[in-house]
């Protein structure tokens, strides 16, 4: 079952944005789950703990697809998006501080 922080993604602007790779389809948009000290095998991050990505950077961040970028640098374009997206959820509303 999706929470709130996670249904926020769909039809929004990708904040993961893995250059030259990012689709930028709001349409292929999904929540993608960064990596955490909870994450293993069959489970995921907190829901407030993941970014806005298209297909494209979901498959890359989720290593279904290899491309021409170390892993360090996949790592910060997705902890960028996380906050990217952490900056809209509290702008929808949906994080409170």
């Amino acid at each position: 079952m999706q929470s709130k922080l996670t249904k926020a993604a769909r039809g929004q602007e990708c904040t993961i944005q893995i250059h030259p790779y990012c689709s930028m389809n709001p349409e292929t948009t999904v929540f993608c789950h960064a990596p955490s000290e909870s994450k293993g095998m069959g489970t995921k991050s907190p829901d407030y703990w993941g970014a806005d990505g298209c297909s494209d950077c979901h498959d890359i961040v989720d290593g279904r697809r290899n491309v021409a970028l170390p892993d360090d640098e996949i790592l910060r374009c997705h902890i960028r998006g996380v906050f990217r997206t952490i900056q809209r959820r509290i702008d929808q509303g949906l994080i409170k501080i």
